[in-house]
């Protein structure tokens, strides 16, 4: 799980290169002050850059375009690479002489060729099934995202529209027959007929909001979280850095995860602060919902639990921080590519 920031934002990079900075600035500093001889602290460097080279690939591999980036056999190579670039830098550092790092670099080679002869091939097939599975699911995704849009549409625009106009026409004609002098019991059947009518209303409503409401459909998920945190009261404030909207599917998903933890927060703690805001950053769309709670939430309640299989879904990542007395934070992340 990622490091992140009260705004959910990955906190790695600065963690792994902070304090090892200021410890090799700190050596520098101690071989000055004991005389300037021997320049020892390279060892030292030598030490703290290897894994951070290393990870420092890893990271390079991972943001290469998927035609260049395959994976583990990428980061294989690269950390190869970055071996034998170790081997030549301590033959330098020891005083070069001979030049043993070619014998460590032959045996990588050979290493990398037998894994690229007899591993690879059955790597390849699982990449190329993992690539296949993953672009039909987004496919499936997608194509139920826009199903469930068409339907609340449909809901909005079709029966709903009609069970308006049919309980005008009843309260119309409620009132005509009440003006005639018709029999009480006719006209009770139709006050029945009306409240039948603006239940049936009520329920359509609230099954199309919960299958997407027509703001984040018409205009976006910045302006339907916006319009979420308007409707829910000035204790509910939003912060929102979206410059283009992303797939139906991250949208519905990101809108979700807000509205449900907003609804928690409200149902458990009424009145307090919260603060919703959504990110997108690094290929990555990410939703933040904080208030300033009792917290003691349970990440394994039905609701939390059905956001997280919601964003899990999606390839992304979901959490819940709710310790005693300090408030609840739910946090999704979502690759937007």
């Amino acid at each position: 799980m990622p490091a992140v920031s009260d705004r959910g934002k990955p906190l790695l990079g600065r963690a792994a290169s902070g304090p090892p900075a200021a410890l090799a600035t700190l050596l520098l500093v101690i071989w000055a002050l004991t005389g300037a001889g021997y320049f020892w602290p390279m060892w030292a460097w030598f030490g703290l850059g290897l894994p951070l080279s290393l990870v420092a690939v890893n990271r390079w591999v991972r943001r290469l375009p998927e035609a260049r980036n395959r994976g583990l056999a990428t980061q294989v190579v690269a950390c190869f690479a970055v071996l034998v670039v170790a081997d030549v830098l301590i033959w330098i550092m020891s005083g070069a002489g001979y030049f043993w790092p070619i014998w460590p670099a032959l045996v990588l080679v050979m290493l990398l060729g037998l894994w690229r002869a007899f591993v690879r091939p059955r790597e390849h097939q699982l990449e190329v099934r993992v690539d296949e599975l993953t672009r039909t699911r987004a496919g499936v995704v997608d194509v139920q995202a826009s199903e469930l849009r068409r339907i609340e549409r449909d809901l909005h625009d079709g029966a709903q529209a009609r069970l308006v106009a049919l309980s005008m026409q009843i309260g119309r004609a409620e009132e005509r027959l009440a003006g005639k002098g018709a029999d009480p019991a006719d006209l009770e059947l139709l006050r029945q007929a009306r409240q039948e009518a603006t239940a049936a209303i009520s329920e359509l409503r609230d099954l199309a909001r919960g299958i997407s409401p027509p703001v984040l459909a018409d205009r976006g998920l910045q302006a339907a979280v916006q319009s979420l945190a308007d409707r829910s009261g000035p204790n509910v404030k939003f912060h929102g850095e979206l410059e283009q909207r992303p797939p139906p599917a991250l949208e519905n998903a990101a809108y979700f995860v807000a509205a449900e933890a907003l609804t928690n927060a409200i149902k458990h703690a009424p009145g307090v602060p919260v603060q919703i805001t959504i990110w997108h950053e690094h290929s990555q769309l990410g939703v933040v919902v904080e208030d300033r709670g009792p917290g003691g939430a349970d990440p394994a309640g039905s609701g939390l639990t059905g956001l997280s299989k919601r964003v899990e879904a999606l390839d992304g990542w979901f959490e819940v921080t709710s310790p005693a007395g300090g408030g609840t934070t739910v946090r999704a992340t979502l690759p937007s590519e």
